[in-house]
């Protein structure tokens, strides 16, 4: 029988085997990469929040045309990806026989956390396609601040805080970046 080690080693070892030679296959990696060129499409603005006087900040960013149509569902199917292998491994834990009943629980919580935030995300961006005539919508939410990526030629204040009221009432008082990225027509 092979240790718990040896196992480990061998999963690790096919692991960046096969993502070696995805990536070697895969078209041009530089699709997956945002450029921030800093150029006038760059605006920065603040919106005001609760009776507090909190305020978050807002930043528009042109994300140069990379990839196309493809861009977008990449990255959904790159977060994805990783959820579903945190959730595996909670899984693991959940059925792990040396696992105590705190460690089980704590799995289990976290597993719901993941499946929530899949889902705020989603409703997020069937909620700003909905409301506005964008072609698509990217939401990433890394637990201090939900990035929202916009397909238009250009957001105008106006646009950026609707966009930031829906984060606010879908996630609660949270930063929430808005970007966008130039449709190419």
């Amino acid at each position: 029988m092979l240790k718990k080690q040896t196992v480990w080693l061998l999963t690790m070892l096919s692991l960046m085997i096969v993502l070696s030679v995805y990536y070697i296959i895969s078209p041009s990696s530089e699709d997956l990469a945002y450029i921030d060129d800093g150029q006038a499409n760059s605006e920065e603005t603040t919106s005001t929040g609760t009776e507090e006087s909190e305020s978050n900040d807002a930043e528009v960013n042109n994300i140069t045309n990379l990839g196309k149509d493809e861009l977008f569902t990449t990255i959904r199917m790159e977060i994805l990806d990783d959820r579903s292998m945190k959730k595996d491994r909670l899984t693991d834990i959940v059925a792990s026989a040396s696992a105590n009943t705190d460690e089980k629980e704590q799995a289990m919580k976290d597993i719901d956390v993941l499946e929530d935030l899949t889902t705020k995300e989603s409703i997020l961006e069937e909620q700003i396609i909905g409301a506005t005539e964008y072609q698509d919508v990217l939401v990433r939410s890394d637990g201090q601040k939900v990035h929202v990526h916009v397909k238009a030629d250009q957001l105008s204040e106006t646009e950026v805080v609707n966009i930031m009221q829906m984060v606010r009432d879908e996630f609660g008082e949270i930063t929430a970046e808005v970007n966008f990225q130039p449709t190419g027509e």
